[in-house]
């Protein structure tokens, strides 16, 4: 799908499915958290020896459009994309895709929030990552899924 430019490898484990044999519905959402949080060390804005608390980003909104079973040893892929930033908050899309045939098994979409956890409150979106993401998501050259 060209219309993301970053994708982030999912393994499908035994533990995943559920008892009619394809991944549960709840563990969308952890596959989605996955690949954001690789979207975001991709970009700088986060490193994996940082703490959660420094993110800076609070889960706001969820929404998950399913539209295929996934089933275990299917390999598969996120596509991640940035589509709307806002003045303390953010939209993004992932979309579960299958290696082989490039079929979309499910969408989701996010509201991420920008957070001050020590203080408790939204903060406006920080100039870095409003930056780092902008310049991302327009660059023109199409990457190939890995």
């Amino acid at each position: 799908m060209s219309v993301y430019r970053f994708f982030h490898p999912i393994e499908i484990r035994y533990a995943d499915l559920d008892p009619q044999g394809h991944v549960n519905n709840a563990k969308y959402l952890t596959y989605f958290e996955q690949a954001r949080l690789a979207y975001l060390i991709h970009l700088g804005l986060f490193r994996p020896d940082q703490s959660f608390l420094e993110i800076g980003v609070i889960l706001a909104e969820v929404r998950v459009t399913f539209k295929a079973p996934t089933h275990f040893g299917q390999r598969v892929q996120i596509g991640v994309r940035t589509t709307r930033l806002g003045n303390k908050s953010m939209e993004m899309e992932c979309a579960l895709l299958d290696c082989e045939d490039g079929r979309l098994l499910a969408v989701g979409t996010t509201v991420l929030v920008a957070y001050n956890y020590l203080a408790g409150h939204s903060i406006p979106l920080p100039e870095a990552w409003r930056t780092a993401i902008t310049n991302f998501e327009a660059e023109e050259n199409d990457p190939s899924p890995p």
